[in-house]
């Protein structure tokens, strides 16, 4: 049995030390929003944050993960999806068959809680998650967008942002 803090809720996992913490997210906590891309850490599907990081989960043994790690999935960046970038994604329609999405989401909120106003250049080089549909011009325009909503405390329009 391994203690793990998820989304501020302490949970009792009968995990292996060896199982990845996409399992233990999905399968063992019921959390099936952090998704399975490629299993070797380089798509992104499965990115979630520990203690403010984001990181690919699916290349993470539950055994490296120390007592006081917080982790976030996409279901606890906020419960009812009021988050800037959730509202940006959602407003510029961003996903096409949105597989990749809980991962970018998570990934542009690591982002903008480390620089609240990136250039195209900082997305590019935050944003290595793999959408395989190719909406990399959306998630930019709704990272800038979602910059926008956080620093402005206001929703930016979507004719005002340049990509």
């Amino acid at each position: 049995m391994t203690k793990l803090n998820i989304n501020g809720k302490t949970r009792d996992i009968p995990a292996e030390g060896d199982m990845p913490l996409l399992w233990a997210i999905r399968e063992l906590a019921g959390l099936t929003g952090t998704k399975f891309g490629c299993g070797i850490a380089q798509c992104g599907a499965c990115s979630v944050h520990i203690n403010g990081e984001v990181m690919r989960s699916c290349s993470i043994p539950v055994s490296s993960l120390k007592p006081g790690d917080k982790i976030v999935t996409i279901e606890g960046i906020s419960n009812n999806l009021s988050h800037p970038v959730q509202k940006a994604w959602a407003e510029l329609d961003v996903p096409q068959c949105g597989y990749c999405q809980s991962g970018q989401i998570m990934a542009a909120t690591a982002l903008l809680k480390k620089n609240p106003k990136p250039t195209d250049k900082d997305i590019d080089a935050a944003m290595t998650n793999i959408c395989r549909c190719g909406t990399y011009q959306r998630i930019r325009q709704a990272v800038h967008m979602a910059a926008g909503q956080i620093a402005g405390g206001k929703a930016a329009s979507s004719q005002s942002i340049k990509i």
